[in-house]
């Protein structure tokens, strides 16, 4: 398959998945195999919550857009003009290359997916447990519309064997295990990474709103949801919990709930002083790493001291959320709306599985 088919191939798919929403899904008529793919698409949807109590219909069907507005000529064209597939795009040279995946938010592992087979690479994929059946059914879709990548796509339950590459995502426990199970391989490994926001006190309600999507997209479970705030000395609070307001209906999910009430209770009997609101506790500590209902923050008095200590932790974070305070921030809102060419930990995929001898 030359680049071009390839390219053509997940256009199609971000066709089809367009076509889903939380307000109602409508089939269009140009999109291939609607016939075969729509009616098992929307049920596997709404059965994705009893796969994963995570995994609501809000919280796939968002994912599904994200990648639909993602996958479209303009932006793989853009995406995939900044290398050169010489040597790939012919598939010739392609490896295998396994795929471990997490399983924290849906399709989480699409773009390695995605990024192995544009480069003319072969996937053999171990999926997690906790999400183990929608990037099977959008394989299946694209070995419909080509089934040359028949022989590209494969999914694997036991132990993984025959590869030349390997990407695997996992926690800092895990990835120890990785990097010494998988020594002897190019690899790239990844670890837990969390993100933060950096607040003056100045920010509009629309700001602090969108913040909010930060944080509670997902059930704040993802590498790129806020965990962290950092906030000036005396900063008061009041607005950043007004604007929170607008997402009181998480508590009313079962698994969150059952997390902010027992992450609280640790908190409190511990004697750590809280900020709460009833569905979300704030707590000053210098970690990044919060846990499911609970935000971490911090005070600053300097905003280059605190730039200097962000670039020191920089193994430690995925993103940092601001209105233009340091280089490269994201805007408040947008951490969960990844471009193709945001790689995960900074890590140009791409180049490492077109550079892997």
């Amino acid at each position: 398959m030359t680049l071009e088919t390839k390219k053509s191939v997940f256009v199609e798919l971000g066709k089809f998945l367009s076509q889903f929403s939380e307000n109602g899904s409508m089939q269009k008529s140009d999109v291939l195999y609607n016939d075969i793919f729509f009616e098992d698409f929307e049920n596997l949807i709404r059965l994705s919550q009893s796969h994963n109590g995570w995994y609501t219909p809000e919280q796939v069907y968002f994912s599904i857009q994200s990648w639909a507005e993602a996958l479209t000529k303009e932006n793989i064209d853009k995406w995939l003009s900044a290398y050169s597939f010489d040597s790939a795009q012919d598939d010739k040279n392609g490896k295998t290359v396994a795929l471990i995946l997490a399983g924290n938010i849906p399709l989480v592992g699409f773009h390695d997916f995605l990024s192995v087979l544009i480069t003319g690479n072969k996937a053999l994929i171990k999926t997690s447990s906790n999400d183990q059946h929608l990037l099977p059914f959008l394989a299946k879709y694209l070995i419909a519309v080509d089934e040359n990548l028949k022989d590209s796509i494969t999914f694997v339950e036991g132990k993984l064997e025959n590869f030349d590459a390997v990407i695997a995502t996992g926690s800092n426990n895990t990835s120890r295990y990785f990097e010494y199970y998988f020594k002897d391989k190019p690899s790239i490994i990844r670890k837990n990474r969390n993100s933060a926001a950096i607040l003056t006190g100045k920010e509009t309600n629309e700001d602090l709103e969108a913040l909010g999507e930060d944080i509670f997209r997902y059930f704040g479970l993802g590498c790129r949801n806020v965990s962290k705030l950092y906030v000036p000395k005396n900063y008061s609070f009041d607005a950043f919990f007004q604007a929170m307001f607008k997402y009181q209906d998480v508590i009313h999910y079962e698994k969150y709930a059952n997390n902010y009430d027992y992450n609280k209770a640790v908190f409190l009997m511990s004697n750590f002083k809280l900020l709460d609101n009833g569905f979300l506790t704030l707590k000053e500590d210098s970690s990044y790493a919060s846990p499911i209902s609970s935000v971490f923050y911090e005070y600053y008095e300097n905003l280059d001291e605190l730039e200097k200590r962000l670039q020191e932790d920089t193994d430690q974070i995925q993103c940092i959320v601001s209105n233009n305070l340091t280089p490269n921030s994201i805007a408040f809102g947008e951490t969960q709306k990844p471009q193709l060419w945001d790689y995960a930990d900074n890590v140009d995929t791409i180049t490492f599985l077109l550079t892997t001898k």
